[in-house]
């Protein structure tokens, strides 16, 4: 990845957006397509893709892209959410359970690695 694809990427990403929004599901998914050509490690662009496929009936597409967007990013919690929504909306129960639980042992990772936030009123430490 360099710097030109990072800035050819993201107007593509940012149209994705805007045409989600516009309800154009099946043309921002072209647009995210692209954003990713360009950039492959554009991971909002993978979460745009997958999104603008489940909303276009897409479901299976949906799913592969979103275990491509896991595969890209295996320790994102939301990854596996969008994994787990897909695999939902297509009627796969089981997997769609199974990959929420990754998502949630992965966010407990992640507070677990936090450190703890003070406890309101409490006096700061000094």
């Amino acid at each position: 990845m360099t710097a030109t694809n990072i800035s050819t990427a993201e107007p593509l990403y940012q149209r994705g957006l805007d045409l989600l929004a516009a309800g154009e599901p099946a043309e921002a998914a072209a647009a995210f397509r692209a954003a990713i050509e360009e950039d492959p490690d554009h991971i909002e662009a993978h979460h745009g893709l997958v999104r603008s496929l489940r909303d276009a009936g897409r479901l299976e597409q949906s799913i592969a892209a979103a275990l491509a967007l896991t595969v890209l990013d295996p320790a994102d919690p939301l990854a596996h959410t969008a994994l787990s929504i897909s695999l939902q909306h297509a009627g796969h129960i089981p997997e769609a359970e199974a990959a929420a639980a990754r998502a949630r042992v992965l966010e407990w990772k992640i507070q677990l690695q936090s450190p703890p936030e003070p406890a309101s009123g409490a006096e700061p430490e000094r």
